[in-house]
Formats: C-alpha cells, sequence, structure tokens
C-alpha cells in the first residue's frame, strides 16, 4: 500500500503502511496531517482514519476510478492533486531555535560547578572567594606571571573536599543519562523539546539511534570541546549555514534537525 501525506499545502510520500506508523508513534507525523492513499475517495485528517490512536490499520480499500485517472480532489479547504513525487513533509529547524535549545542545554550544566562550593563553610566560602578575586585580577593584568595564576588555581581546586567531587560528577552523569535517554526516545534534548525541534535522519527524516543522535553528535563533540575550545565550537557551527544547516556533527552523525 502507497500512502501519501499532506500538510501546509506540501505533500510527502509515498510511504509504506509501516513507516506511517513509525512516523505516527515518534510524532514526525501528526494527527492533524492529511492522508490518502488507494481506496479513499478524498484527502482525511489521520487522526479520522485512526479514531484518534496513535496506529493507522486500514481495512482493505479498492482504488477508485477518479484516482486512477489522475483526477483533482478537492476538501473543504484545500485542493490536492494525486501525489507524484517525493516532497519534504517536515521544515528545517531555523539557526535561532537551535541556537536557544544549545543555550538552554549548556546552562543546564551550570549547577555543577555551584555544587563543588556547596560543601565550603561559611569562612571556606570567605577564603575562596579572595583566591578567586585574586585569580580574575592577575588575569586582568598584562603580562600576568603564569606561575602565579596557576599556583592561586590549584590552591581553589585543593579547597574542594571529596564529596564536592563526587556529588558533582553524579550530578554530569545523571544530566548524560537524561539526555541521552530523550535523545532516544524522540530526537530531543532538554533544549529542543523546549524549542520543539528534534534530531532525524538526513536523509529519510526518520528517527535516529542512540549511537548516532547522542554518542556521535554529543559526547564526541564535548570531548573535542575540551581540547580545543573554542576553535572546536566555531568551526562546527559554521556548517550550520549550508543548504541542510547541518552543523560538522550533523555531518559526522548523517542527522538534521527539523520543527517538530
Amino acid at each position: 500500500m502507497q500512502i501519501y501525506l499532506a500538510r501546509n499545502n506540501q505533500q510527502a510520500g509515498p510511504y509504506t503502511l509501516e513507516q506511517l506508523n513509525q512516523m505516527l508513534a515518534s510524532q514526525q507525523v501528526l494527527l492533524t496531517d492529511l492522508v490518502w492513499h488507494q481506496g479513499m475517495t478524498e484527502w482525511k485528517a489521520l487522526g479520522e482514519l485512526t479514531q484518534g490512536q496513535l496506529v493507522y490499520m486500514p481495512a482493505g480499500y479498492t482504488a477508485p476510478t477518479a484516482f486512477e485517472s489522475n483526477q483533482t480532489v478537492t476538501t473543504p479547504s484545500n485542493t490536492y492533486a494525486q501525489p507524484q513525487a517525493v516532497q519534504e513533509l517536515t521544515s528545517l529547524a531555523s539557526i535561532p531555535k537551535r541556537v536557544l535549545a544549545k543555550i538552554v542545554d549548556l546552562l543546564l550544566w551550570i549547577p555543577a560547578t555551584f555544587i563543588l562550593t556547596a560543601f565550603f563553610s561559611p569562612s571556606e566560602k570567605t577564603q575562596f572567594a579572595n583566591l578567586n578575586e585574586q585569580f580574575m585580577q592577575a588575569v586582568m593584568t598584562p603580562n600576568a606571571d603564569p606561575n602565579v595564576l596557576q599556583a592561586l588555581q590549584t590552591q581553589m581546586v585543593e579547597m574542594f573536599p571529596n564529596q564536592a567531587w563526587i556529588a558533582m560528577f553524579a550530578y554530569l552523569f545523571i544530566m548524560l543519562f537524561i539526555q541521552a535517554y530523550l535523545i532516544a526516545k524522540s530526537g530531543q534534548s532538554i533544549g529542543k523539546k523546549i524549542t520543539k525541534i528534534k534530531i532525524v535522519d538526513a536523509e529519510t527524516s526518520q528517527p535516529v539511534n542512540l549511537m548516532r543522535g547522542f554518542t556521535l553528535r554529543s559526547v564526541l563533540f564535548i570531548f573535542l570541546n575540551f581540547l580545543s575550545m573554542p576553535l572546536s565550537v566555531i568551526i562546527d557551527s559554521v556548517f550550520i549555514f549550508g543548504k541542510k544547516r547541518q552543523t560538522l556533527h550533523d555531518k559526522l552523525a548523517k542527522t538534521k534537525v527539523i520543527n517538530q
């Protein structure tokens, strides 16, 4: 069975029934999308055919003569001809949306830095604040002595108790787990859920597995950013201005980001 879809005056297909149900389950296809296949006399909302369920199990249909002759079908609000070529049903996420999603995801890591100082006593907080002030003043000083900077930084790091390091790494692990789970389930990190965009395969617009959606796109580039920040971020981001708005990590994972 060949199934065609339409949304916002754009047609897509044909899809198999299995592909349709996969896209419906991942919310890439909506119940409000119009659908047509052989045996139907007009385009209908998918939710009308599924009775509000996220799976479509059609009975047997016989194609009407009108569609066999490629006749145009008119609905109350739209006029469509039987689709002949595959078109994009989804639209690429805008650059501002992607930037906002990235900012949200980055902000989620900030609490990890506060965890390190959460175990300080009042006197230790004062001591750490003084060291931090000295460090910032040294950084802003022209021709600052690297040895002084390193000594101040070492004193600050040595103040953190083991409990603080354990709590911080536990927070980072939990955040990574949550992000990985969400991306594996829906192709969306927390930031992408908020901005209503998602990661899909660059060619088929189908959901991608955890390896491509999270490990290649996120974990690998987190490691690279630690080694070569900010150069790696600049190189990665400049690719977004291409036709498919794919960053370097999108190209590596063969993914793209679309509107939900």
